[in-house]
């Protein structure tokens, strides 16, 4: 007796949506786990800069400043200025923005910096309140 062999079935329309659609959902998946890494990674990186900025709460009182996390945001807000840093995508963007020629609620930047670390926001931070000081 000979083995009969099965004819392999002809793939359908049907098979390959399913196919197709499985890709996609599996695609879809690991996009929205890489997004959802990142934005905890954003905010460890806001909490960790919050909590170097707040340390010395002598040295902001001194200054007239107040220090804020907002999600993904830090900031320090003087009467006359607001320095913050916002977390998005691994790095952080610093801005400088004068509440002096603004019209309330709405600061426009007057600087601004991108930035990889928390060591280096926290750095730009300095240099843009040491420039509000001189």
């Amino acid at each position: 007796m000979t083995a009969r062999t099965r004819k392999p079935r002809a793939l359908t329309l049907k098979d390959a949506f399913e196919t197709e659609f499985a890709r996609r959902e599996m695609e879809r998946r690991a996009r929205e786990e890489a997004e959802r890494r990142q934005q905890e990674q954003d905010l460890a990186s806001a909490q960790a800069l919050y909590e170097a900025v707040r340390a010395d709460a002598d040295f902001l009182k001194a200054r007239a400043l107040g220090a804020d996390l907002r999600r993904y945001t830090v900031s320090l807000d003087h009467k006359a200025y607001r320095i913050a840093a916002y977390f998005e995508a691994g790095k952080a963007s610093v801005t400088l923005s004068d509440k002096r020629t603004a019209s309330p609620g709405s600061t426009a930047p007057r600087k601004q910096e991108t930035v990889e670390s928390v060591e280096d926001a926290l750095g730009v931070m300095a240099q843009f309140l040491a420039d509000e000081t001189r």
